[in-house]
């Protein structure tokens, strides 16, 4: 899928909060500047948060238990080994929505039943997404 500006982005973000159930897992891969927080920020948007949504690259982890469903939104960029990820806490997040940034870094294995979701940049400026869907997204993947 081609996603031609931050607006898209966002835009799909808000599509894909639609379909997004408690207990969900939506991991986003890319490189820096691919699109993954402006797609977190019109999830989370999209659910009725209202303000700022910063990229949780220094928190690591910033909730968001306000909205129906709560959304962790999780950025990984600065762990160092998947053993860390034992003191972030995750597990209690067991009834919200896991949003993801940079996965890779939890090890291969983390989130085996997750929507995996890569954003890569062609050359011309353009998002490209591509979607890995587990069974637990038939029914609602692509998002309306």
């Amino acid at each position: 899928m081609k996603l031609a500006s931050e607006a898209e982005t966002a835009a799909f973000g808000a599509s894909l909060a639609r379909a997004a159930r408690r207990g969900d897992v939506v991991t986003l891969s890319g490189s820096l500047g691919a699109g993954k927080t402006a797609l977190a920020r019109g999830f989370i948007a999209a659910l009725g948060h209202e303000g700022d949504v910063p990229s949780p690259s220094f928190a690591i982890v910033q909730p968001y238990e306000e909205i129906e469903p709560p959304v962790w939104h999780v950025d990984l960029y600065r762990i160092e080994e998947a053993s860390e990820m034992d003191e972030l806490g995750l597990d209690a997040a067991a009834d919200a929505v896991l949003l993801v940034e940079w996965p890779e870094r939890a090890g291969k294995h983390a989130w085996p039943d997750a929507l995996r979701l890569s954003l890569d940049i062609a050359p011309t400026g353009d998002r490209i997404l591509t979607a890995s869907v587990p069974p637990s997204w038939e029914g609602r993947w692509p998002p309306q």
